[in-house]
């Protein structure tokens, strides 16, 4: 680093921000003055508010006031301080690091003054015992390979796949390109077949690599070795993860897996189809090399040369290159821990706006996920100032830390099957950070009512890398683009695909090399990611403020006009990929209602709000309260009981997973599946009735009432 860490510079308070009214020059001069000082304290003091700085109730009534006093609080040298501490050992769930990450953001948490609890619950988890891949070459050479990435690391897991079977598997080796069914299309039609062979996969980025295994293990084979090329950026990194199918913990599916509950059998077959039946293991790319240098056979296939680091020259096998892998696991049964840190409202005390991020980590895990867990931190010690400034939610917020997430997202999963019923009737949004900074420009997901509010949110925060511009500004020109939340990748799904909450998920960088590396270290993020972490102070200001605004306005700032459209341009895409195979024409109604419903939803928001912030607020209470619950119910209305075909945990039938790899549509995931499956036209038609079903509920949900 070419710098000392500084603190955050001043004008991340928003002051100069369109929205917050910029101040007069002696105001702003007095403000930076005293911004300055308490900066200076909070880097040796970041858990106490300056006593004289921040008076009592500067912020009553005066919601801009509040967002100010919330920027301008940041410290990225105090990010950093939190991040260093987060990633000095590596903290796998269910080891005993794992618990010294836990008692620190505890600790954290309740020194802040904030009611700090404990959820625990029981889980299988699975670690390994020994684990190992040899090759044997044409000309009878032999090669054991390397699989740490760390040499001497004993600290470290090795890389493995966490529920793999035990076993061996010899065999000649097959390379599958990314492992999709149109990859061994492409095999078949060179009249390459991969039955009781070992193949080789590069990782992609449409199939995770518990798909990749999925459909090798339809295939015939007997194996799998899969590899990123990346590479950790050079480093020799090699990607561990989780091929379990699924999310939460699989000896409970469906139900908590509280202390002393109710397990399953590892033979029970609700567990057993949660596991593959081949082993795998990931490979660096230096050995990958190595082993697709060896390959004989037919030539790959014209669409998989020149890709990646694929040559024109490019042999898939099977040859005389022949593999022997074996993994030794252990299955065990782990106690896992979330915190939750709540801060009660003190007039809807009842309603909950949450906020999580996951703990755990395959390694250091200074981006995936401590990046996220350090500004969630920090966002802890920002609100604890605003309350000590005597600031109150309107709504209760909540803090949440989990645990177990790189396993299969198994704590907020547990937590989630275990307050289903209460987070239905109260939760009203749940914000997930998981990597708050990979490396450069915003990036976000979120069901479609919250775009909105992300954006002005966006417009308040400067951007970290511009001092002339907000994150708005470099979001509008670098992406622009809120994705939809189908995927399953993070503690968002079970509140969304599970729970039907509004959610939101943000992150700084596409990607990054050292993913589930040894290399996700502190000095990585320093180095490259975020060398004066004021990314991370971003993000937290995001993050935060959305918090704070979904608390405390009077009215939830939901607009359903923006979901009606976005629905809109769903059945758009549909009707163009059917090609006339099934009717559209029940979502088309569906969503006609919709959109009326969403407009008088919109009108009677619009006029409550400017109620609530008249001097003469003549509106009862209960209207808003009234409202707000049908906002927040809607999305309850596209969840199905008997869930998406397949996969019937996820119960949303506009965002969820599809059961399908090939499924061509990142949304409907049941009619997506049926499409994929080239299921008849009345199967078809049958999904699209059950979302215009769903569309349906929702409307009368944000209507209210009865029929």
């Amino acid at each position: 680093m070419s710098q000392p860490l500084t603190a955050t510079r001043p004008t991340i308070a928003g002051t100069s921000l369109s929205p917050l009214r910029q101040p007069p020059p002696l105001c702003t001069f007095l403000f930076l003055i005293v911004l300055i000082v308490a900066t200076f304290y909070t880097l040796h003091h970041p858990d106490a508010a300056p006593p004289l700085l921040f008076p009592r109730n500067p912020t009553h009534n005066n919601p801009l006031a509040l967002r100010r006093l919330f920027l301008s609080s940041a410290s990225n040298a105090t990010v950093s301080s939190y991040l260093r501490s987060l990633t000095r050992h590596p903290h796998l769930a269910g080891t005993k690091p794992s618990l010294d990450t836990l008692g620190y953001v505890a600790n954290h948490f309740q020194t802040l003054g904030l009611d700090t609890r404990l959820a625990e619950y029981e889980a299988l988890l699975s670690y390994p015992a020994h684990v190992s891949v040899a090759a044997r070459f044409s000309n009878d050479t032999k090669m054991e390979f390397d699989l740490n990435d760390v040499p001497g690391g004993d600290d470290v897991v090795r890389p493995y796949h966490a529920y793999s079977p035990s076993g061996s598997a010899q065999g000649s080796v097959v390379f599958v390109n990314h492992g999709e069914e149109r990859d061994y299309r492409a095999l078949e039609s060179i009249g390459v077949s991969v039955r009781d062979c070992v193949v080789l996969a590069r990782k992609g980025e449409s199939l995770g690599r518990g798909g990749i295994v999925k459909v090798a293990e339809s295939k015939g084979a007997l194996g799998v070795l899969i590899y990123a090329e990346n590479d950790g950026g050079g480093l020799g990194g090699i990607e561990r993860g989780t091929v379990m199918r699924g999310i939460g913990d699989p000896v409970s599916p469906g139900w908590p897996g509280v202390v002393g509950g109710e397990k399953l059998r590892l033979e029970d077959e609700r567990v057993a189809r949660r596991f593959p039946k081949i082993p795998s293991l990931p490979l660096s790319l230096h050995n990958a090399e190595i082993i697709l240098a060896s390959l004989g056979g037919s030539r790959a296939p014209v669409e998989w040369r020149n890709s990646g680091r694929i040559g024109s020259g490019q042999r898939v096998g099977p040859g005389q290159t022949a593999v022997n892998m074996t993994l030794q696991g252990e299955l065990t049964m782990k106690k896992i821990h979330n915190v939750v840190a709540t801060i009660r409202g003190s007039e809807e005390p009842d309603r909950y706006v949450i906020l999580g991020n996951h703990r755990d980590a395959w390694t250091y895990g200074a981006v995936d996920p401590n990046s996220g867990t350090s500004a969630l931190l920090d966002i802890g010690r920002r609100f604890s100032l605003l309350l000590k400034s005597g600031w109150r939610p309107r709504r209760t917020i909540l803090l949440c830390s989990w645990d177990a997430e790189e396993f299969g997202m198994i704590g907020s999963t547990e937590w989630v099957e275990d307050n289903v019923l209460n987070l239905g009737a109260s939760a009203v949004a749940y914000l997930n950070v998981d990597c708050a900074v990979q490396g450069s420009g915003f990036f976000a997901g979120a069901t479609p009512q919250l775009d909105g509010l992300l954006l002005d949110v966006l417009k308040l925060v400067q951007d970290p890398d511009d001092v002339a511009l907000t994150v708005e500004d470099t979001f509008k020109s670098q992406n622009n683009i809120i994705e939809r939340l189908s995927r399953v990748d993070s503690d968002f799904s079970g509140f969304l695909h599970h729970a039907g909450i509004s959610s939101i998920d943000m992150y700084y960088g596409a990607d990054y090399p050292v993913y589930h590396t040894a290399f996700d270290s502190y000095d990585w993020m320093v180095r490259n990611a975020d060398p004066f972490f004021h990314r991370h102070v971003a993000m937290a200001g995001v993050w935060g403020l959305l918090g704070i605004i979904l608390a405390d306005e009077p009215v939830l700032p939901f607009n359903y006009i923006s979901y009606a459209e976005q629905l809109q341009a769903h059945i758009d895409a549909l009707s163009k990929l059917l090609q006339g195979k099934a009717s559209v024409d029940p979502l088309s109604v569906a969503i006609q209602e919709f959109s009326l419903v969403a407009k008088e939803a919109a009108d009677e928001a619009k006029k409550l709000k400017e109620q609530a912030y008249s001097k003469n607020d003549v509106a009862p209470a209960a209207k808003r309260r009234d409202l707000n619950d049908r906002m927040m119910l809607a999305e309850r209305g596209f969840l199905d009981s008997q869930g998406i075909k397949g996969k019937e945990w996820f119960k949303h039938l506009v965002y969820g997973p599809a059961a399908e790899p090939e499924s061509k549509l990142g949304f409907f995931p049941g009619i997506a599946d049926a499409i994929a499956t080239n299921s008849s036209q009345g199967i078809i038609q049958h999904e699209i009735w059950r979302v215009a079903r769903a569309i349906q509920r929702a409307s009368k949900a944000l209507k209210g009432g009865f029929t």
